[in-house]
């Protein structure tokens, strides 16, 4: 049962069929090829369940947010800032590209939309001061990796729906981590810009009076950070309350810059509503898959399997990790995330790790799926902003920070309560 539910959906996903489709009918044939129950009849009812949960409401708020604060102008305005500020560093506005996409990781929640408005605004740096096409072009496709760990995270809320784990706990433990990787991302710039200074192209000449004036440009998307965050920290409101005060927020700076009319709202709603259908159809055949999964005792099988394979949890571990590193070669992060997480997660839980910790593991496994070709679809959106060249560039550029969310990975296997410090210190006190 196990070899025909993997054949069916890699044969699904090999014939280009959509993910949600593709789950939607491997759901159904498991109920026609294995049971005589009709799970079918009840399909409506778990897809009304799960998405009528509260939790879930926060995805199109997030998004939302990400789309407002990128038609306002705002992400422009942060980056020049940071170019102020972070130019004289190995590697000049290279590190403002990292920079910036933790900034708007940290107010947007989506990797896609950090790589996509960042990679707008900087694109044209390149041939300005004659940085290496492929290192510039690979910091912004893993700089806009960030958007999925630093919180708020779209990535992290439906793991924790998934996982019915907590998602200020989630959010607490992928902060310190996020953090880390951005500066790891940082010194892998500044140590190839001192091995080979030409990679790092023409000073960018800047003055104290500029970098001051710039400081009020940092503002807004610290602001969102903390009207989303902090709010959930504090506990004045849960993910879905601090995501709706996130997107006032952002209407309250597209106000302010004079930004706020009825074409750029318009624009903003119709983006999020062909995201949140996407995403949301497939959450729900997802969900409605390991419903099917479970009843036939399919995700029992596979955990009873690997638990008899008898290796040591750290073995096992890294197994899984090395299996997510391949996995995210050929299928979208998102669809790895909702598809692998119901069979993963018992598995990686009877051997002793905690779920939140594991969250942040499996976070950056799919960061690394999102610069990985040929599916990674961080690479095709710098490519897409970059308007030329060759795509070869991006994803060359890319692998030495696939090399750093690995490292990474291994420093959370070593050292576990990078990510789990924070969570215990937040809500054990």
């Amino acid at each position: 049962m196990i070899a025909s539910t993997i054949f069916l959906l890699l044969g699904a996903l090999a014939l280009s069929v959509s993910v949600a489709a593709s789950l939607g009918v491997l759901a159904y044939a498991l109920i026609w090829l294995f049971t005589e129950v009709p799970l079918d009849r009840m399909i409506g009812e778990i897809a009304w369940q799960s998405m009528s949960s509260d939790t879930l409401v926060a995805i199109p708020f997030f998004i939302l947010l990400g789309e407002i604060l990128l038609r306002a102008g705002i992400a422009e305005r942060m980056y020049a800032a940071l170019v102020e500020w972070l130019s004289w560093l190995p590697g000049g506005t290279m590190h403002a590209n990292i920079g910036a996409c933790a900034l708007f990781a940290a107010s947007s929640g989506s990797s896609v939309a950090t790589a996509a408005t960042i990679g707008t605004v900087s694109a044209p740096e390149i041939e300005k001061h004659g940085y290496s096409p492929r290192l510039f072009l690979g910091s912004l496709a893993a700089g806009g990796t960030l958007g999925i760990l630093i919180p708020p995270s779209v990535s992290l809320i439906v793991y924790g729906a998934l996982t019915e784990t907590s998602i200020p706990r989630l959010y607490m433990a992928g902060m310190l981590p996020g953090i880390v990787l951005a500066a790891m991302f940082m010194a892998l710039i500044a140590g190839g810009c001192l091995i080979k200074p030409a990679a790092g192209g023409t000073p960018v000449k800047t003055t104290w009076a500029r970098r001051i004036r710039a400081i009020p440009d940092l503002f807004p998307p610290l602001m969102i950070f903390g009207l989303v965050v902090i709010t959930i920290y504090v506990g004045i409101a849960t993910p879905t309350e601090a995501a709706a005060f996130g997107v006032v927020g952002a209407l309250g700076l597209a106000a302010t810059h004079k930004k706020l009319t009825i074409p750029m709202l318009s624009e903003a709603i119709e983006g999020t509503m062909r995201t949140t259908a996407m995403v949301t159809a497939i959450i729900m055949t997802a969900l409605i898959l390991n419903f099917v999964m479970t009843f036939l005792g399919i995700s029992r099988q596979i955990v009873d399997v690997v638990v008899a394979l008898d290796l040591s949890p750290l073995a096992l571990m890294i197994a899984i990790v090395l299996f997510y590193l391949v996995l995210g070669c050929f299928m979208e992060g998102f669809s790895i995330l909702l598809v692998t997480v119901p069979i993963i997660v018992p598995i990686v839980v009877s051997l002793g790790y905690d779920p939140i910790w594991f969250g942040v593991v499996l976070t950056l496994l799919l960061e690394a799926a999102l610069i990985t070709p040929p599916i990674g679809m961080n690479l095709y959106v710098v490519q897409g902003v970059r308007q030329g060249g060759d795509l070869s560039d991006v994803i060359l550029g890319s692998i030495p920070f696939v090399a750093v969310i690995f490292l990474m990975i291994l420093i959370l296997l070593a050292f576990p309560d990078l990510a789990l410090w924070l969570p215990s210190l937040a809500f054990d006190s």
